[in-house]
């Protein structure tokens, strides 16, 4: 879908500008077809307002914790708590394409020790959905101009969990000098989309962001989770853990205000920066090589091995030497983030957890990021 298709759709009384087109459209159509289309018109119409209303509706039963800071036609929501003290600020980053409050089990649980700051990245949580298309390297830049105008002092301990770690990693490779340590959490390596098999869940990914817009665009708003809790026992095994380490409240509110399309139109637009046609024209604004972070400090944190690969569907579905083959890759190319810094350290997450240990193992986590936010030397 090209990206000034996007930018219509992501605002959030679109539908009733389509609605606006097809019901003239009707009249000068006439007829039969012409009934149908101011049918459909109406119904679109209504369906848009009363996405409107619902969404205002949630804005004020859930407003914002933090500061929305304007950067220029959009705004970005910061959460930022904690005194400084001895310690070097946090800014967390979660996994997916997911607000600041996908962390906030970590952020209460380290606020009472450090300064610890959580970004809403533009189309998620509090943050309005920014220009498109949405791309790693745009939202690394934007994050920095957050925590700047925000009066953020750095330099941070940037810390991201999965497709944050990725982005984490940008922030690094382009603010050197705002960075004092980089914790990477079971991160994505561009090499697996590069190099690795192709990945039917990203596919699936994209579509359902795309009909979830569509949809809450028109007033259906889908609870996606529920329904891939049904399709997917290992899926809704995965957000319990999600729930019992968030919290009750938490989990609803981070549920509650995701109810917006541009939301959803945000996600189709970076996940489709992750689709292996479309990978190689952002790949050099977007990896993190060998040696680009110099000598930063980097803490690579993950389990030790890559057992919970071998659950993926799609390895399962493979041969059993392709199968090998997939499990051997997906292990291997997170490790390559030890070369892209000098100063790199391997931290192991206990045996038995998998990629979701950031949920699993929360205490470990907490202390590992404890011991990070204490200033080198």
């Amino acid at each position: 879908m090209p990206n000034w298709l996007l930018s219509c759709l992501a605002r959030e009384w679109s539908g009733l500008a389509i609605a606006a087109i097809l019901a003239p459209g009707g009249w000068l159509v006439g007829g039969w077809l012409g009934v149908v289309m101011i049918g459909i018109a109406l119904v679109l119409g209504f369906g848009n307002v009363w996405h409107l209303i619902f969404r205002a509706h949630i804005g004020r039963l859930h407003p914002a914790p933090g500061r929305r800071i304007d950067l220029g036609g959009y705004c970005v929501h910061i959460l930022a708590e904690g005194e400084r003290k001895d310690r070097v600020p946090l800014v967390m980053f979660g996994g997916g394409h997911a607000p600041g409050l996908a962390m906030s089990h970590l952020h209460e649980r380290l606020k009472h020790k450090c300064r610890s700051i959580l970004i809403d990245r533009p189309g998620t949580g509090w943050s309005d959905t920014g220009p498109f298309p949405r791309t790693t390297a745009r939202e690394a830049d934007e994050m920095m101009r957050v925590l700047e105008l925000a009066g953020e002092l750095g330099p941070f301990v940037l810390v991201g969990y999965s497709f944050g770690g990725l982005l984490a990693a940008n922030i690094a490779r382009r603010y050197p000098e705002k960075v004092a340590r980089l914790v990477l959490l079971d991160p994505t390596p561009l090499e697996t989309i590069v190099f690795g098999p192709r990945l039917g869940t990203i596919r699936g990914m994209l579509r359902n962001a795309l009909w979830a817009g569509l949809s809450r665009l028109f007033g259906i708003h889908i609870n996606l989770e529920a329904r891939q809790a049904r399709r997917n026992p290992a899926f809704a095994a995965m957000a319990q853990r999600f729930e019992q380490q968030l919290g009750a409240e938490a989990y609803k509110k981070l549920n509650a205000i995701d109810v917006s399309a541009g939301s959803q139109f945000s996600h189709y637009s970076i996940y489709h920066e992750l689709l292996g046609p479309h990978v190689g024209t952002c790949g050099w604004e977007t990896v993190v090589y060998d040696g680009d972070l110099g000598d930063m400090e980097v803490w690579l944190v993950a389990p030790p091995n890559a057992a919970e690969v071998a659950d993926n569907e799609e390895v399962g579905a493979a041969s059993c030497r392709e199968q090998a083959r997939m499990i051997n890759f997906f292990a291997r190319s997170r490790e390559r983030y030890l070369a892209i810094s000098s100063r790199s350290k391997r931290i192991y997450a206990p045996e038995g957890s998998t990629h979701q240990f950031v949920y699993e193992e929360a205490d470990f986590v907490g202390d590992v990021l404890e011991r990070a936010s204490q200033p080198s030397g």
